[in-house]
């Protein structure tokens, strides 16, 4: 459409903008319900969940209890049952072609299971089982080999033909709680151990590359599925770091909102954003490159998140908690489901457009930030602000009397980096 944009023709233009994406920034939230359904059969708390490489409608889940349970999520139903392990399952992973899946549990097995349900009369056994000498914490699969790594004392690479691992990988004596392949580079491994370190391997050498020591333990990390070098770690410390993991000396970035240990992450296809579990009943969902979170999701009967997934269109995350619930809920709380018309879509596009240009008015940017937090979850925040308030005065005040330059200024994304080891 041919417009003049002589400004002296649309004399109230700035204000009606500004008056609509104030009305689409209150709608946003009046129409934000993030939360969809809640897959309930587990008995036990929900350890770890798995995604479908080839399907999207399919995710797995191990509980506490030794149980693996797959579900349909638009059925929301669950489709198959297996009793896989004696104690806790403690780690899951598809193969990349989707035909199969291993489990590692606390009875010191490896087993790879068939993806389909077995056929009438046919009795639910492993594909394979491996039996190792430790309990194994953690397992990962290579996105284009069949090889798989397994975490417990050390770091095990297995082909998948064979029952003893092609190489052992080890740095430290420590239990190691996690190992993640990399998306892109694929032969490099990420791993987190308990003596607060986080150590990169590269499958070529039988070496690992080098470490960063943090002041506490990481949990988990995850990698970026669109940047090859960076990866977010989640710590015990209620933060998240992600590192480029060429430049370990400081992390990119830091995000602070959590007011407990933070368990799990996971990053959306997109690369642009990532989702966190914690222990403080809350999942959060973070942008790269902001210090803050941009939503929370939390419900009454939520206890402590253990494990988080977002699923590969970007649109959903699951997150499996304490109480033995599997929860679905949408990756943009006020996103309206289902078919749009042309004419909504335009108008979605238009108020997004306004909110985006008018994101720093302070109106617009209160009612755009505000939530709703559970009253523990407030009270914590609150005091965690007032403890940071004292260390910061008090960290003025000894800079103030002391000989110039003796107490330095470190930077907060310093102050956690204990050392690098190369």
């Amino acid at each position: 459409v041919p417009r003049n944009y002589d400004p002296a023709l649309h004399p109230f233009e700035v204000a009606r903008e500004y008056t609509r994406a104030l009305n689409a920034t209150k709608l946003e939230r009046v129409f934000a319900k993030p939360f969809l359904s809640s897959l309930d059969g587990h008995r036990d708390g929900v350890n770890c969940m798995a995604k479908h490489p080839k399907s999207l409608s399919t995710v797995l889940s191990g509980a506490c209890d030794g149980e693996v349970k797959i579900w349909n999520l638009t059925k929301r139903q669950c489709i198959r049952t297996i009793q896989a392990h004696e104690g806790f399952v403690r780690g899951m992973c598809a193969r990349f072609c989707g035909t199969s899946f291993f489990t590692v549990g606390d009875d010191k097995t490896v087993k790879q299971w068939k993806m389909e349900s077995p056929e009438y009369g046919e009795e639910e056994e492993p594909i394979h089982t491996i039996l190792g000498k430790t309990v194994y914490t953690g397992i990962d699969h290579h996105w284009k080999e069949p090889v798989f790594a397994t975490c417990g004392h050390q770091v095990d690479i297995w082909d998948e033909q064979r029952t003893s691992p092609k190489c052992s990988l080890t740095w430290g004596f420590d239990s190691i709680s996690s190992v993640k392949f990399n998306p892109i580079e694929t032969y490099l491994l990420g791993s987190c151990a308990s003596d607060r370190n986080i150590v990169l391997y590269d499958m070529r050498k039988s070496t690992p590359l080098k470490k960063v020591i943090l002041s506490m333990r990481s949990n988990t990390l995850c990698w970026n599925p669109m940047e090859a070098f960076i990866f977010t770690a989640a710590n015990e410390d209620y933060n998240l770091y992600t590192f480029d993991m060429r430049f370990l000396e400081s992390p990119v970035m830091v995000h602070m909102d959590h007011v407990s240990a933070v368990l799990d992450v996971d990053y959306s296809p997109t690369g642009k954003e990532f989702v966190s579990a914690s222990f403080d009943k809350s999942i959060r969902i973070f942008p790269v490159d902001k210090g803050h979170s941009r939503e929370v999701y939390h419900t009454k009967r939520m206890q402590h998140v253990i494990t988080v997934k977002w699923t590969s269109d970007s649109k959903y995350i699951l997150c499996g908690s304490d109480e033995m619930n599997i929860r679905l809920w949408k990756a943009n709380a006020s996103e309206k489901l289902g078919v749009l018309a042309p004419r909504e879509k335009a108008a979605m596009n238009y108020n997004q457009k306004l909110k985006e240009k008018f994101q720093f008015h302070p109106q617009i940017r209160r009612i755009a930030q505000h939530r709703h937090l559970p009253k523990s979850i407030y009270c914590q925040i609150k005091e965690q602000r007032i403890m940071r308030e004292a260390r910061r005065r008090k960290e003025l005040n000894r800079r103030k009397h002391s000989k110039p330059g003796s107490v330095p200024l470190v930077p907060e994304r310093k102050k956690h980096i204990v050392a690098v080891v190369k």
